[in-house]
């Protein structure tokens, strides 16, 4: 009984074997055929029934041989759509655009100026890379409102071109983030500044607003004594400016501290380069700082101001 069992089940085996391996046959036949209508016909189905690899085999061998035909506008269009659905979006956005600008007159023109765009917006990586993509995506669609602009669609690129630049704000605040976290206080100020200029009404305003005092406090701090006092003096007009701007912010005792530290700080500078007129040892030390040390003085006094 067993043996009958295991006779049978190897008999179904086989039979589906064989009936895949005609399926795959006939395939392949209509594949290598000349007859270009048939392919185009079963490109057309197998698009239809979502065998989208299969059509694409069929579509890339027809393209070149319907180019000039009347049938060549339509199998451009599933050719294009076809590398979208199988998620290449580098290709279709190409596609589209060759398309776009192939058929001009056609009523799907718009449609596939909007979809190359679109496969822009998809290619967009995440903020943390490199966002060249990005900022190509949002220049497609603005290409597209500015050649559609009552088109239906321009809602939805708009939409679109937010949130990218949301995505390329959240890159810019990472970054001038990282510069403060690795001890780069200055360009720290910098990147904070740019982000505010190029973002100005970003969710982050007030955070970034408060680490330009941190990191400018930070720069004067790990400065010579002879370039504190107009650093400090910097951080402490970020203080007053901040304070004035969110008089209930969370970060209000930290920018108060901030700046009755920097107060501090300029009196430590002021007392030590008074010092420096009676003492010899400490003038040639703040001379060196000011206009560049010998070698010798170098080695003692550069190690981590600036």
């Amino acid at each position: 009984m067993f043996k009958k069992q295991k006779a049978l089940i190897g008999t179904l085996v086989l039979a589906l074997f064989i009936a895949l391996a005609g399926c795959k046959s006939k395939f392949e036949k209509l594949k290598a055929s000349n007859d270009n209508a048939k392919k185009y016909q079963e490109g057309i189905k197998y698009y239809n029934k979502k065998e989208y690899t299969k059509a694409l085999d069929l579509f890339e061998d027809l393209v070149q041989k319907y180019r000039g035909q009347t049938e060549a506008e339509d199998l451009y269009y599933y050719y294009a759509y076809t590398n979208y659905k199988l998620k290449d979006f580098t290709s279709a956005r190409y596609h589209f655009k060759v398309f776009a600008d192939s058929y001009p007159n056609s009523s799907r023109t718009e449609e596939c100026r909007f979809m190359s765009a679109y496969c822009y917006y998809l290619d967009s990586p995440n903020f943390s890379l490199d966002q060249d993509n990005t900022q190509k995506a949002i220049d497609a669609m603005q290409l597209f409102i500015n050649l559609y602009p009552k088109s239906e669609r321009v809602a939805e690129a708009s939409k679109l071109i937010q949130n990218l630049r949301d995505k390329l704000e959240e890159k810019s605040y990472a970054n001038s983030k990282l510069y403060l976290i690795i001890g780069d206080y200055q360009s720290a100020v910098i990147a904070f500044g740019n982000t505010l200029r190029d973002y100005p009404d970003t969710k982050y305003a007030e955070e970034l607003e408060f680490l330009t005092i941190k990191a400018q406090y930070l720069y004067a701090k790990n400065s010579y004594e002879v370039k504190q006092e107009e650093r400090y003096n910097a951080a402490i007009a970020f203080s007053q400016q901040f304070t004035e701007k969110y008089p209930k912010s969370k970060y209000d005792k930290e920018a108060e501290a901030f700046k009755k530290d920097s107060e501090q700080g300029i009196i430590q500078s002021k007392r030590i380069l008074a010092e420096a007129v009676t003492n010899e040892r400490l003038y040639k030390k703040i001379q060196a700082e000011k206009y560049g040390a010998p070698p010798e003085l170098k080695a003692d006094t550069t190690k981590v101001k600036k």
